[in-house]
């Protein structure tokens, strides 16, 4: 069998993803979640009379404890092969990845395991997050003086 052949049969038998179905649960899923933090934002106004700056860091809080919790208790995985990136590209998928870090590594120990393994995930969302603010900040101040 030549490599073409064999690439032929791999491309044959590999199962083809919906892109047009994960797209649209992607987009509702995503919209869900803002509209939950709308709404969640609109409560804390309405019903403590915070600012919406502070309601909003509020409903930042709320969104990462929820989405922890679904991670510790094992749902948020379910939910993220089924609604693809609507859930893992806001907060909750940063928040999704330090929690189930600090789970999997809880057993190497508090220093080796929790400590040197928690940010395996996130930790290039947060370098390459701190180095494009950086650079969008020189570039502020250069063209504003």
């Amino acid at each position: 069998m030549t490599k073409d052949d064999y690439k032929k049969l791999v491309k044959k038998h590999t199962p083809r993803e919906p892109k047009l179905r994960n797209i649209v649960v992607a987009f509702f899923a995503g919209g869900f979640i803002g509209f939950f933090a709308e709404f969640l934002i609109y409560m804390l106004q309405e019903s403590f009379g915070m600012s919406k700056v502070i309601a909003g860091s509020w409903t930042c809080l709320i969104i990462i404890a929820i989405s922890s919790i679904l991670t510790a208790f094992g749902f948020f995985d379910n939910w993220v092969n089924k609604c693809k990136c609507g859930l893992i590209i806001p907060t909750t998928g940063f928040a999704h990845s330090v929690t189930g870090s600090a789970l999997d590594y809880k057993k190497d120990g508090l220093i080796t395991g929790l400590g040197s393994n928690i940010f395996k995930l996130a930790g290039s969302v947060i370098l390459y997050g701190v180095i494009s603010a950086f650079i969008l900040v020189v570039i502020r101040v250069v063209i504003n003086g």
